[in-house]
């Protein structure tokens, strides 16, 4: 395993060192004054450790790491030249150095034209400076450490491990006036589409058949706040076209599509949300597609929709429609709608930042309620952090967290989810020792092997599929939305007039996209599974799992198509989509590398039988109804829906016991979803 090898690599150099038998300056030049100075000199060519013996040169320019824009007075520069690709660790934080303080600027390019590649300031709780990134053979890189801090000498070590670049990316530009804030299909042909946006301007340019692009600046009427700080996507209104939310620290506009899906107005306002991350989710499950808008020093608000207008609540206002779990006071930065505990439903996490403020997870109850469930959980961190990314990481059937940090301080958590409660495996993971830090952190299968990776503050945390991640720095933005440009199954980049595509590989792919009709149109809030011969319920792996969600990360909106990587699969066992409305939906054998559409109750869906075991008693009830406690509920999900059909309750088993006192009197349907069969059975509410 690549970060095993690079650990114990560096032990062995250290080891060597105390011993004599590695010279504590080897491999390449000793420091220069100047990146040109250094760019004559011999280079460092390979692993070992350094000496800086004075930082009195010319100051590193621009700077690199992300905490800070303050230069410093003077700089010392180094010239390195790897003879492989290498996944390459410089590093200051050795024990000889204990006290000091160090800073540290990696670049590509030439003297006159400097690239950041990567920085660090203070690796962790420590002061020292630790930076990863991949290098290719032959290619030129400048390392160079200031005096921010004061620093007179120290020494630092450049490790190499072997690795095959799993993951690259060619930018080309795409121009997009405007505030770069989405990857996402607008005119409904589930072709991505980049969109940006300004007070008044909503500009896209729109994914062609042939992979061009075609831009549109639609004018926008009465537009007062921008993008500056995020923005979501989702058709709200069922038109056919995706409508936006978004806002800066004076407030937040909702903009629908016009119905030819030519031009944009605004359709509902917030003048008092200081507005951080937005969503477009279902949260009363009543197959409209609501809106919510985290609020950083006030309660968070909130627009329900009702089919035919938005109406903002605020959330901490006992009169609104959900009074409770909603409203979590103060430094809401990140919030990302996921099934964390597979019941069915969407809950609801929000990362926080500031002085004080706990991350939160929310439990939706399935009753148009919520609980905060953090404590319990174990997710009650107060790592200061803009996002967190979530996805079925160790490929068990439930979603896990990464929860990045903002904070130079900290390090991010990679959070394993065991039935709704939390363990860090970071360490475990090879994660404790990325110490990159900023706003976005989102969760896609990058190099599609069926594993989910992670876009990290311009690294991809590559999953290797074992429990542990190969850190990839790759020449590829900060931060940005994630959609598929060209429409050839892999993931690329969008920012700042550029697209960064992937160059792909020989895996497979599969895409879904989804229309739902009982449920919102979007499908926003569904769970896809994708069985393959690497992936299914009878193999180690279990089946491939995403939610479909609006807005991942913080301030930008990726695709609503969802991807799945298939490796060397060259088949599809079966596609099952669990819609937010209950309907159930299961594609046998769909053709790889293809994009598969699916509308709502389209197919057959899983097994189903009128249940005679269930034995629900008392029936008629008032409150409690009672199930055959020999049945067996550990892997259950229940729901009940009323005669039209609609779903009115939802959970997993924890009991053999429902509680339906707050359903009004009436005829139900009970359904119990087991290990792929359906049992349904009827009664009675008094």
């Amino acid at each position: 395993m690549l970060l095993i090898n690079q650990y114990i690599m560096k032990r062995i150099l250290l080891i060597l060192c105390v011993l004599g038998l590695v010279p504590l300056t080897s491999f390449g030049q000793t420091s220069s004054n100047t990146c040109e100075e250094a760019s004559s000199a011999t280079p460092i060519s390979g692993a070992g450790i350094f000496s800086v013996t004075s930082v009195d040169g010319t100051a590193p320019t621009p700077i690199c790491p992300d905490n800070s824009n303050n230069s410093a007075p003077n700089g010392e520069w180094y010239r390195y030249t790897p003879t492989s690709d290498y996944f390459v660790t410089v590093s200051s934080n050795l024990s000889q150095n204990s006290g000091k303080d160090t800073r540290l600027h990696i670049y590509s390019g030439t003297c006159d034209s400097l690239q950041c590649i990567i920085g660090n300031d203070d690796n962790g709780s420590s002061f020292l400076s630790t930076a990863s990134f991949s290098a290719q053979a032959g290619e030129t890189y400048y390392i160079a450490w200031d005096n921010y801090w004061s620093v007179i000498s120290f020494d630092f070590e450049l490790s190499e491990t072997t690795v095959s670049p799993a993951v690259s990316f060619t930018s080309t530009t795409i121009d997009a006036p405007g505030t770069d804030r989405g990857v996402v299909d607008m005119n409904g042909d589930f072709l991505d589409d980049v969109v940006s946006v300004s007070s008044s301007v909503i500009s896209v340019n729109y994914q062609q058949s042939n992979g061009s692009f075609v831009q549109v600046s639609h004018p926008l009427t009465g537009g007062v706040y921008t993008a500056s700080w995020s923005m979501a996507a989702g058709d709200y209104n069922r038109d056919g076209y995706n409508d936006l939310v978004y806002g800066n620290s004076q407030g937040a506009h909702v903009v629908k599509a016009k119905p030819d899906g030519n031009g944009y107005e605004i359709a509902a306002t917030s003048n008092s949300v200081f507005t951080q991350r937005t969503n477009f989710a279902d949260f009363d499950n009543d197959g409209n597609l609501d809106v919510f808008i985290c609020d950083d020093i006030e309660a968070n608000e909130y627009f329900i929709n009702d089919g035919t207008s938005l109406t903002l609540w605020e959330g901490d206002d006992p009169s609104a429609p959900i009074a409770e779990g909603l409203g979590l006071i103060t430094g809401n930065y990140g919030s990302v709608w996921v099934d964390y505990d597979n019941d069915g439903d969407s809950d609801l996490f929000i990362a926080k930042c500031g002085s004080g403020p706990i991350n939160q997870l929310i439990r939706n109850n399935g009753n148009l309620s919520f609980t905060e469930v953090s404590i319990e959980a174990n997710m009650n961190d107060d790592i200061q952090t803009w996002s967190s990314a979530w996805g079925d990481y160790d490929s068990d059937g439930d979603m896990d967290a990464y929860v990045g940090t903002s904070s130079s301080s900290q390090i991010g958590k990679l959070m394993q989810n065991n039935d709704g409660v939390f363990t860090d495996i970071t360490a475990a993971s090879g994660l404790d020792i990325f110490d990159s830090h900023g706003h976005e952190n989102q969760p896609f299968d990058f190099n599609n092997d069926g594993y989910i990776d992670i876009f990290s503050n311009g690294n991809i945390l590559l999953n290797d599929g074992d429990g542990t991640f190969s850190i990839l720095s790759i020449g590829i933005p900060q931060e940005g939305p994630v959609g598929d440009l060209n429409n050839d199954g892999f993931l690329d980049i969008f920012l700042f007039n550029n697209a960064y595509y992937n160059d792909g590989n020989s895996n497979n792919w599969l895409k879904v996209c989804l229309t739902g009709t009982a449920s919102n149109i979007n499908g926003i809030g569904a769970r896809i599974e994708v069985s393959s011969p690497s992936f299914n319920n009878a193999s180690s792996k279990k089946a491939q799992i995403r939610d479909v969600r609006s807005a991942q990360g913080f301030a930008y909106m990726s695709t609503l198509n969802t991807h799945f990587g298939l490796g060397s699969d060259t088949t599809i066992d079966t596609v099952t989509i669990y819609w937010p409305s209950g309907t159930i939906d299961v594609v046998v054998n769909p053709n790889v590398n293809e994009t598969l559409i699916v509308t709502e109750g389209e197919t057959l869906s899983l097994q189903t039988t009128i249940a005679t075991d269930l034995i629900l008693y008392p029936n008629p009830t008032k409150g409690l109804l009672n199930l055959n406690a020999d049945y067996g509920f550990e892997n259950a999900v229940y729901s009940v829906f009323d005669v039209t059909g609609k779903r009115v309750l939802n959970d997993r088993f924890n009991s053999n016991t429902i509680d339906v006192s707050e359903l009004s009197s009436g005829n139900y349907i009970l359904r119990v979803i087991d290990n792929g069969v359906i049992k349904t059975q009827k009664f009675i509410k008094q």
